[in-house]
């Protein structure tokens, strides 16, 4: 499942297509004359998964399924977890981005950060929501790892969801 994950995160869109079922819609909404006037919503459902994305802010169908890519490797890399082992030290794609000092500067806009992020949730999974456990196996503070989980809100979302899911009290942002 990871490899085939992290091939979703960081592969070709067309490879990702290919897995998907694409529906176009016409989205109503506010914008009036200048809404959508033919179908250029898009829908994907993701078939291994079953991870779905939408986009519909804009009037381009091309441009709506290009944004509505970039949402669902997103939501691929929060939702799908795979086995880990929180104390082991990273291997494979992500190891670069999970071992270098400066991952916690990871921006959400790239592809190394949608990689760090599933593998640190994959972790989290795998430790029970232990925060000090996952920092620990990745040989950064505990504090560095928050503020990793803390530059997006669907992450931290989902950590503390995950958190949540082993009776663990949410994370506070410092």
């Amino acid at each position: 499942m990871t490899r085939c994950r992290d091939a979703w995160l960081i592969g070709m869109d067309e490879k990702l297509l290919a897995e998907c079922t694409v529906e176009t819609y016409r989205a109503s909404g506010p914008g009036g004359q200048h809404r959508n006037k033919r179908d250029s919503a898009v829908r994907l459902t993701h078939g291994p998964t079953g991870v779905r994305a939408t986009a519909t802010e804009r009037r381009s169908q091309h441009e709506n399924r290009r944004v509505a890519v970039r949402r669902l490797r997103k939501a691929i890399a929060l939702q799908s977890r795979a086995p880990a082992d929180p104390s082991a030290p990273p291997v494979g794609a992500p190891a670069a981005a999970l071992t270098d000092a400066r991952w916690p500067r990871l921006r959400p806009e790239s592809e190394a950060w949608l990689l760090a992020a599933a593998h640190v949730l994959d972790r989290l999974a795998a430790s029970e929501g232990k925060v000090s456990d996952v920092a620990t196996g990745l040989g950064v503070s505990t504090a560095s790892l928050g503020k990793f989980l803390s530059l997006d809100a669907d992450l931290w979302q989902e950590a503390n969801r995950l958190r949540r899911q082993f009776g663990h009290a949410p994370l506070r942002r410092g």
